[in-house]
């Protein structure tokens, strides 16, 4: 193995500088949840290490699920107890590395007439996930007559509802817990790029030995020498695998995911609901700050891969699932304040439909070399990464090197969690609003700060002490950005209002109010020129009509 590089913060000139005189034992491609897991699985166990995306970090999937770390109950229905058992066990270790990230949530399943789910399969089959996630304490199941059920969530149909199984999962954002992940590497040598986009491979004696990518942002090309490379491209797996000439046998079946989000007050339920849907489907209703979301649909995709969207036919069918479910809420088409759209890069099975293909995870070895991944689920991406480096560790061993380590990642806490349990987690938010609140700020501030960036938060507020801006609330977002371009590699207002905080999703409003001022100061961080500027508002206002406007117009 080579002497680790000075990698410690995600710097875009340093880190190209360290790329150019650098030799890698690992280059990962993709920066999503898998990469970036993979990034710090290798990192940690002393592998020299490069990162590189071709888009923002988390910008594919990894920002597009149902930021749920749950077991996956309804495959149970599929009999596949193995990855029931393997993404269950391991809500609890994700939940210890972040729990100021990945936070308890207890989910309703209501028992309904003619529903999917029966009292006593309901009853079994929570049993079973209990025992294979070894469920303990207030966190295991429980069976609830409908007098509580109706407590618990008054909007359930009081006529159809029969009772109710409640069990926990962990809700967290998908995007920063890549970032974390991705962070966190960087404290063991690990280098990482985004808008780097790998567009050939080197070989040496006909095995993969690095890649070439091109910088989005410069235009320039870079050759990156490795001893192995991992596509974890998510989405784009099978067309690495295609520049690398392997693609064959098993393949991608891609399939699409839409959530949409309404204002709370317009879709007021009092904790997360698991409910049927007339097709069979199942679907989730999650609160979360000032807004209520709901997902998710599983249809086949075969357009582009870069410009997924949500069309008229998706929100239709979501309105349509909730209205069934919730009838005295009555939501129409103008009640959604945004929503997303992303792709499921699952394993192609003849004869199966989007929503029967296995959510298992497959290792591709190319006969140049080229480990690809693909499949599984963001519960499941420790494991995944785990399994991608072991067979790196395999292939050293044969070659006559060291075997590396055994995987540690269950007992590396990921960058701002100094926090012991979920306990201090929620203290600390009382005492950082205790802080902001004579400054006019909410509870919900201090609740947002904390979950998206634990004890990270104090350098925020550093920041914020300094700045002198007049109005607090635009002095706290451009800290807020100050310390994602320092250290989260944002290179515009997207990367910032998406995948480093989410507003897009879940505080549309703020966008609005602040893009000005975000894009001012961006401006005057990179120096950017005026056709900069105006394409950065451009793309941002492109992307505010697009997760918040539905038309016919739009579907066509």
């Amino acid at each position: 193995m080579s002497q680790t590089p000075s990698f410690s913060n995600l710097d875009r000139k340093k880190t190209l500088a360290e790329i150019d005189s650098t030799e890698f034992d690992l280059v990962v491609i993709g920066g999503g949840i898998t990469g970036g897991g993979i990034a710090l699985d290798a990192a940690s166990r002393g592998l020299k290490v490069l990162l590189l995306e071709k888009g923002d970090f988390a910008s594919g999937t990894s920002s597009k699920s149902t930021k749920l770390i749950h077991g996956g109950l309804r495959y149970l229905k599929q009999f596949d107890f193995w990855l029931v058992k393997e993404v269950g066990s391991e809500r609890a270790i994700v939940h210890k590395l972040a729990p100021h990230l990945v936070l308890p949530e207890k989910m309703l399943l209501p028992l309904i007439e003619g529903g999917s789910y029966g009292k006593w399969l309901t009853s079994v089959g929570l049993k079973v996930y209990d025992i294979l996630a070894q469920v303990g304490g207030d966190d295991k199941r429980k069976m609830l007559e409908k007098k509580e059920a109706m407590a618990l969530e008054p909007l359930l149909p009081k006529k159809k509802v029969k009772g109710a199984g409640y069990y926990a999962e962990y809700r967290t954002d998908d995007a920063r817990l890549t970032l974390e992940n991705i962070k966190t590497s960087l404290k063991y040598g690990a280098g990482a790029l985004n808008y780097a986009e790998v567009t050939e491979f080197l070989y040496k004696d006909k095995t993969v030995s690095g890649v070439i990518f091109r910088d989005v942002i410069s235009g320039e090309s870079h050759r990156v020498n490795a001893k192995y490379v991992i596509n974890a491209a998510g989405p784009w797996v099978d067309e690495l695998r295609g520049i690398n000439h392997s693609k064959k046998g098993k393949r991608l079946h891609l399939t699409k995911g839409v959530h949409l989000v309404f204002p709370h007050k317009k879709l007021p339920v009092k904790q997360s609901v698991y409910f049927d849907v007339p097709d069979g489907r199942m679907i989730f209703a999650i609160p979360r700050g000032k807004v209520t979301y709901v997902g998710t649909t599983d249809t086949n995709y075969n357009s582009d891969k870069d410009k997924v969207e949500t069309d008229l036919a998706d929100a239709i069918y979501l309105i349509a699932a909730v209205n069934n479910m919730f009838p005295e809420i009555e939501l129409e088409m103008d009640d959604i304040e945004s929503s997303w759209a992303g792709l499921r890069p699952l394993i192609h099975e003849e004869g199966k439909s989007a929503s029967e293909l296995s959510r298992k995870d497959e290792i591709f070895t190319s006969d140049s070399g080229l480990i690809s991944i693909a499949g599984g689920k963001l519960t499941g991406y420790r494991k995944m990464a785990e399994r991608a480096v072991n067979r790196i560790s395999r292939r050293l061993e044969e070659e006559g090197g060291e075997k590396l380590p055994e995987c540690t990642t269950d007992t590396i806490p990921l960058c701002g969690n100094d926090f012991k349990n979920y306990k201090e987690v929620k203290k600390y938010i009382d005492k950082i609003h205790e802080r902001l609140k004579p400054q006019g700020f909410s509870k919900y501030d201090a609740w947002y700060l904390v979950t998206n960036y634990g004890k990270q938060t104090e350098d925020i507020l550093d920041r914020f002490a300094k700045r002198k801006e007049e109005e607090a609330a635009v002095r706290m977002i451009l800290s807020e950005l100050e310390f994602t371009v320092a250290h989260e590699m944002v290179q515009s207002p997207l990367d910032f209002f998406v995948r480093r905080t989410g507003r897009l999703y879940f505080d549309i409003h703020s966008v609005r109010e602040h893009m000005d001022a975000v894009i001012t100061e961006l401006s005057k961080i990179f120096k950017a020129d005026k056709g900069t500027t105006a394409a950065w508002t451009e793309e941002l206002m492109a992307e505010l009509k697009s997760h918040s406007h539905f038309s016919l117009d739009k579907d066509k």
